[in-house]
């Protein structure tokens, strides 16, 4: 196991004494499946007297019901930070409420530290959960909301009260404990659905979502509390969000679903510089990665050379020790360029704008080259002075890129080929 993910037998309470880890809190899916039952599957199986699958609006629709997890297996580390991401009906939100208890698994197998817990009841689960909406009790106070579970469970008010207060300090929000939900902000209220889900201090915390329902401003200082919160807990995280942003800067590693299938699993810069495919080249970063479909790949004097807008780019040594490792045989592919790999210079690629966005330090340029959209991510300190304040619409220009910095992929698999 890798010694970031390795499990850590103490952690800093809020005051600066240390408490021992309880116990391991690993999470182990195997080749978890998930049908929702479908009652007019059979009468369509009957008129179309067939039993293979068929494919309707990306969900896999079987004569049990349709598909909306898929043979997912991960194993997560004790006090791991494990992101789901993926557009929406990936099925990464079905997945966190599999781990919860609040979805049956169909097939497979679900661990929480060595215990099978498929058909564990939630509350005996040792996890806790984050919801978008927060849930809070509208007529309770924050301490009364944040104390309830552990008033459920008899737990003395004295020790109540600690852990209360030890939550509500690592969250910023001693000071609202006298307060009702109402006469709270939503990054407050959140902090409260945060606080109530830590002092259970439980194995496992879900978060489905949390930070949709902010503002960007108030996301971006939720995100910083969170990777603060994370460092002084001792807790497994599985976290659940759309938005890829979120995912790169929380997760130590990101699960990149869709369709119910795993696409990748790495840490934020394996998934950035190393995408295993189209769809996860196109979904991690922004702007998406520049694709152009038609580039031709060719080998001329024992070399791998691309073939793209009228352009010939020899490909440096790694990348030709990659395909030949591969026998890659000469034809069409698609060539990736991510937006801040994009750079000015006379002698490269010819294009016009079609749209200049200032963003403040960079300018994002939306040009077109041959016929396809481009984006490029410039610096303002590479523009002259009368550049920075935006550039007009058929503006002549010239960009190129590193070739190191380019990705193959298959144009009929979408598998990245490097």
């Amino acid at each position: 196991m890798h010694p970031r993910f390795a499990r850590r037998c103490e952690v800093r309470a809020s005051g600066g004494s240390r408490i021992r880890a309880g116990s391991m809190a690993n999470v182990t899916l195997k080749n978890i499946k998930k049908i929702y039952p479908n009652a007019d599957t059979k009468k369509k199986k009957k008129k179309k007297e067939h039993t293979s699958d068929e494919p309707k609006a990306n969900l896999q629709i079987t004569d049990e019901g349709v598909v909306a997890v898929q043979e997912f297996s991960l194993d997560i580390a004790d006090r791991e930070f494990i992101v789901l991401v993926g557009p929406s009906g990936c099925g990464k939100s079905t997945t966190l409420r599999m781990i919860a208890g609040l979805e049956e698994i169909t097939d497979g197998e679900l661990y929480i530290g060595d215990r099978l817990v498929n058909d564990v009841a939630p509350k005996d689960r040792d996890i806790a959960m984050v919801f978008q909406n927060y849930a809070l009790y509208p007529h309770m106070t924050v301490y009364e909301n944040m104390a309830f579970s552990l008033k459920l469970k008899k737990v003395p008010k004295q020790e109540i009260d600690k852990k209360v207060r030890e939550a509500a300090e690592i969250l910023g929000i001693t000071e609202y404990l006298d307060r009702k939900p109402k006469a709270l902000s939503g990054g407050q209220r959140q902090r409260v659905a945060i606080g109530r889900a830590i002092v259970r201090n439980p194995q496992v915390l879900l978060m489905d979502e949390p930070l949709s329902n902010l503002d960007a401003k108030l996301r971006n200082q939720m995100r910083a509390e969170i990777i603060k919160l994370r460092s002084r807990i001792n807790t497994t995280f599985v976290y659940v969000t759309h938005d890829q942003t979120e995912a790169m800067t929380l997760g130590d590693r990101i699960v990149i679903m869709r369709d119910g299938f795993i696409q990748q699993i790495g840490t934020p810069q394996e998934v950035f510089n190393h995408p295993k495919n189209l769809f996860v080249a196109g979904f991690i970063g922004t702007p998406q990665m520049n694709f152009f479909p038609d580039a031709k790949l060719t080998v001329k004097d024992g070399k791998y050379v691309v073939e793209l807008l009228g352009k010939s780019i020899v490909l440096p040594e790694d990348k030709q020790a990659a395909l030949r490792a591969r026998k890659q045989p000469e034809g069409t592919v698609t060539v990736g360029v991510r937006p801040v790999h994009l750079s000015l210079h006379q002698e490269g690629f010819p294009a016009t704008i079609d749209v200049s966005e200032m963003m403040g330090s960079e300018i994002h340029l939306h040009v077109n080259a041959g016929g396809k959209d481009v984006v490029l991510r410039i610096p303002t300190t590479e523009l002259a002075e009368e550049q920075r304040g935006g550039m007009g619409y058929g503006t002549e220009l010239h960009f190129t890129f590193r070739e190191d910095l380019v990705h193959l992929f298959d144009p009929e698999t979408g598998k990245n080929l490097l």
